[in-house]
């Protein structure tokens, strides 16, 4: 699907979160409570209300949305229950082709982050390969739980901006 922003800003309340609801990732809420925003001139000015909307929350909220990300190579990647877009975003990045070496790294560093953080992992699997991954994961581990919130979010934000573009042409402005 790929529409322009005046069909966007045509949507009703329910047709818009059906479609833009796992924008960030399980998070239909974000995407209900910006839907009153229209019209949004542009794409550009509908990712903004979704991070803006992102930006207002408090730490709870931020560690809330991290929270609703899958583990990457992990148990819902095995058993087939990702969303389309993450199963999608972890097979682009080579997550589901791991050797087993790569496969018990991966789980046991998830594990160990999880444990540090309270929340998972969070990278724009479509931006990296799997190499990269693994290498940030081992790498983001040490560092302090507000660091990590404010890198998982602005991950987030990559991903729904890469999932907005799916969804709507980047070059339609909107006739106001």
């Amino acid at each position: 699907m790929n529409m322009d922003i005046a069909t966007v800003n045509a949507l009703p309340y329910e047709d818009f979160v059906n479609i833009f609801g796992n924008v960030v990732e399980k998070c239909p809420i974000i995407t209900a409570a910006v839907w009153s925003g229209r019209p949004f001139v542009n794409l550009t000015a509908l990712e903004t209300a979704i991070s803006e909307f992102i930006d207002a929350l408090p730490e709870s909220g931020k560690e809330g949305i991290l929270r609703c990300h899958p583990d990457l190579a992990g148990r819902d990647l095995q058993s087939g229950t990702l969303t389309r877009e993450s199963r999608e975003e972890q097979a682009g990045s080579g997550m589901d082709a791991l050797n087993s070496a790569d496969a018990s790294r991966m789980a046991r560093l998830n594990e160990e982050y999880k444990e540090r953080f309270g929340f998972p992992f969070v990278i724009c699997a479509r931006m990296n390969d799997k190499a990269n991954i693994l290498r940030e994961l081992s790498e983001r581990c040490p560092n302090e739980r507000s660091v990590e919130r404010a890198r998982g979010i602005e991950e987030v934000k990559k991903i729904c901006r890469l999932r907005l573009q799916d969804l709507v042409h980047t070059d339609s402005p909107n006739k106001l």
